[in-house]
Order: structure tokens, then C-alpha cells, then sequence
């Protein structure tokens, strides 16, 4: 069988490893970076045919609009090019997840971040506020905004950037991540990445013995919209998660077990 990774990182420890797997079971592994240019990557496609399945790691206009392709040719592409571009609009992934009552943090969105400088754009529930950038990308714009002040200095260094603000949810300085495989979950933790608190970092929680809902929102959001491979960021509310972030195919790094469950997955798919 063909697997063809479509990837700009095929040293990616879960990649690499699953890419071996895999050919030491005898099946034939590729991988595609969709932005290697200047070629087309529909021309670097095998030409004795479409591999079985593609695993679409990369979520850069290119690599979307080359899994589209593959798919309109009859090509599995696991994540779809649909799902994958949903979970790259945060305005529409929230969207989504406030119609199905899925924990999240309350959002606006604004088209250009200098909307904040006219007064017109004020955060609707106080301080501290959450500024991301709309469309989720390496790099994109991720910060609190604890004042009036601050919101503006964000807004004089990101004028005209799409962003969506949400409220900010307290929390104990951890971000619990669930990765799910084809509906099997790993679990971390790791320091939040927006103002964690002073030596988070020396005193890890715990991560076994998560409580039921916590995997059972993780296991709804696959199927919300539509994944099959995918990371969800959850905190702390009041004892119950609250989903701050979605990722398709993220840079799953570390537990045991993945490497397999995405080869499989591979399988399956095709």
C-alpha cells in the first residue's frame, strides 16, 4: 500500500517514526511537501497513480488546496482539506462549537485588530482579554491584554490583522492537552503559553486519571467537526474543561502508543 505524508517536516519524530513503521511492514511511504515550489505539487505526484492515503500534516493554503485536488481525484486525505481549514478559522471553528454547546470562552471577532483603537470594539466582559489572530498559522498573533492600554499596543503592533477576542478563562497555569488518534487519546500537560505563573515548570501535574468528561469532550470535538487526527487545548473552569483550542494534525511529541495508532489509522483509511 501507499502512504504519502504531505509534510515540509518529514524529520517530525511522530512522522518519522510512523513512516517507519509502516516500511517495515512493507508498504510504500512518500513524502510531499506542498510548499517546496517552485513546481506545482500536483506534478510531483507518483505517476503511476495516487497513493492510497495522505496524511495531511501541513495546513498552508497550498498543501489545502493540493488535498482538495486529491480528494475531487478520489484520494483519502486524512484530515479532510475541509476540516482541516475549519480548525485554521477560529472565528468559524467557535462559531461551530457555540451551536453544539461546547465549552468554549466567549468570542468576537473583528475584522482588522485597529478596529480596538476607535472605542467602537471594546471587549464586551472586562479584562483580561484573549487576542488571537482569526486565521491560525505559525507565528500568528496569541496575547493577553490585562488593560484598555494593552489592547492598544497590540492593536498599534497588528493593525490590520483578522482576530478574535475571547474571554480570558482563569486558570492554574496549565494547559491540558488531549491528542486523539482515530479516537484513541494521549495526554500532557504543558505551561500555558500566555502569562503561566513564576517556576510553573517545577511542579508538573499529573496527567493520568483524567476525569471522564474531560476525554469525552475531547472524543466530541472529532466528531463536531470532523477529524480523525487533532489536538485539543482544555483548562480549568470551575472543575469542568473548557476547550481554548483546536488544532488538526498537530506536532503530536512524546507519549507512547501514537506512532501506532497513526499507522494504523493509515491502514484503515485507505
Amino acid at each position: 500500500m501507499r502512504v504519502c505524508l504531505l509534510t515540509d517536516k518529514p524529520d517530525h519524530p511522530l512522522l518519522a517514526a510512523t513512516a517507519a513503521l509502516l516500511d517495515r511492514s512493507g508498504h510504500r511511504v512518500t513524502f510531499l511537501d506542498p510548499d517546496a515550489g517552485p513546481v506545482d505539487p500536483w506534478d510531483l505526484i507518483a505517476p503511476d497513480g495516487l497513493a492510497e492515503v495522505y496524511l495531511l500534516k501541513a495546513h498552508t493554503p497550498a498543501a489545502l488546496a493540493l488535498a482538495r485536488r486529491l480528494e475531487a481525484h478520489g484520494a483519502r486525505v486524512v484530515n479532510s482539506a475541509a476540516a482541516t481549514a475549519l480548525c485554521q478559522d477560529r472565528a468559524r471553528l467557535a462559531e461551530v462549537a457555540e451551536a453544539a454547546a461546547l465549552p468554549v470562552p466567549r468570542t468576537r471577532t473583528l475584522a482588522a485588530l485597529a478596529d480596538v483603537l476607535s472605542g467602537a470594539q471594546r471587549p464586551e466582559h472586562g479584562y483580561p482579554v484573549m487576542v488571537k489572530s482569526r486565521h491560525s498559522r505559525r507565528a500568528d498573533l496569541v496575547a493577553r491584554a490585562d488593560s484598555p492600554d494593552g489592547l492598544r499596543e497590540l492593536a498599534g503592533a497588528w493593525p490590520d490583522e483578522p482576530v478574535v477576542l475571547q474571554d480570558f478563562v482563569p486558570n492554574s497555569g496549565w494547559d491540558h492537552k488531549l491528542w486523539v488518534i482515530a479516537g484513541e487519546v494521549f495526554t500532557a500537560v504543558r505551561p500555558t503559553p500566555v502569562d503561566a505563573p513564576p517556576r510553573v515548570a517545577h511542579r508538573t501535574p499529573l496527567v493520568r486519571d483524567l476525569p471522564a468528561a474531560w476525554t469525552a469532550t475531547a472524543l466530541r470535538v472529532g466528531e463536531l467537526f470532523g477529524l480523525d487526527v487533532y489536538g485539543v487545548d482544555l483548562l480549568d473552569r470551575e472543575g469542568g474543561p473548557v476547550v481554548v483550542d483546536v488544532n488538526a494534525f498537530p506536532g503530536i511529541r512524546g507519549p507512547r502508543g501514537a506512532p501506532e495508532a497513526l499507522a494504523a489509522l493509515a491502514l484503515r483509511g485507505a
